[in-house]
């Protein structure tokens, strides 16, 4: 329970810092127009790669950040690119994925087995579950009627959503960037 509650208030006090608000603001920039591009097939599934810097944001500041910057990123892409009807717990779903990927990754070595862990934790909870949930209030149409076409697109999205981030976070580390962010102020890590 300690270390859980040391992840929050580290992510926490990372929120302070005026080098992670500019990041955040890079990476958001980078997620909406990632948003851009993003295919959608009917008004209930949606593929997209709009996630990774969620991910990005979730391992360099924690929990706390990383349900921060969904929330507030998924309102600003709503109001950027408005697709189907705003509905408040679909954000909040999206806050808990941002908390999830921030609890799996913050101050942890970034391993395909990691990544794919988080992924599959997030996929099945948020994606398929909560988010088929809400889909299913939002259109009125029954839960188990949303449920297969969402389960089969989140499994085969989960390896493909996976390894992508992991490339991009190792590529990143390999330049050296993630070293660049620790080096000032408390994103330095032990």
């Amino acid at each position: 329970m300690k270390k859980l509650i040391a992840l929050f208030t580290g992510s926490y006090r990372e929120l302070k810092a005026v080098r992670t608000v500019t990041v955040l603001a890079m990476l958001a920039a980078i997620a909406i127009v990632l948003g851009f591009f993003s295919i959608e097939i009917g008004s209930v599934i949606r593929i997209g790669f709009s996630s990774i810097p969620n991910g990005l944001a979730a391992y360099l500041f924690g929990p706390v950040v990383g349900g921060i910057f969904a929330g507030t990123l998924d309102i600003l892409k709503y109001l950027l690119k408005p697709t189907g009807a705003f509905f408040p717990p679909l954000t909040l779903v999206v806050i808990l994925a941002g908390i999830l990927y921030g609890c799996m990754y913050y101050k942890k070595n970034i391993t395909l087995g990691r990544v794919l862990a988080a992924k599959f934790i997030v996929m099945l909870l948020c994606n398929v579950i909560l988010n088929t949930l809400c889909l299913s209030m939002l259109y009125g149409q029954g839960f188990l009627v949303l449920l297969p076409a969402r389960l089969v697109k989140n499994l085969v999205m989960w390896p493909v959503d996976s390894v992508i981030f992991f490339s991009v976070a190792r590529v990143l580390e390999g330049a050296g960037v993630f070293k660049l962010l620790r080096c000032a102020g408390p994103l330095r890590r032990k």
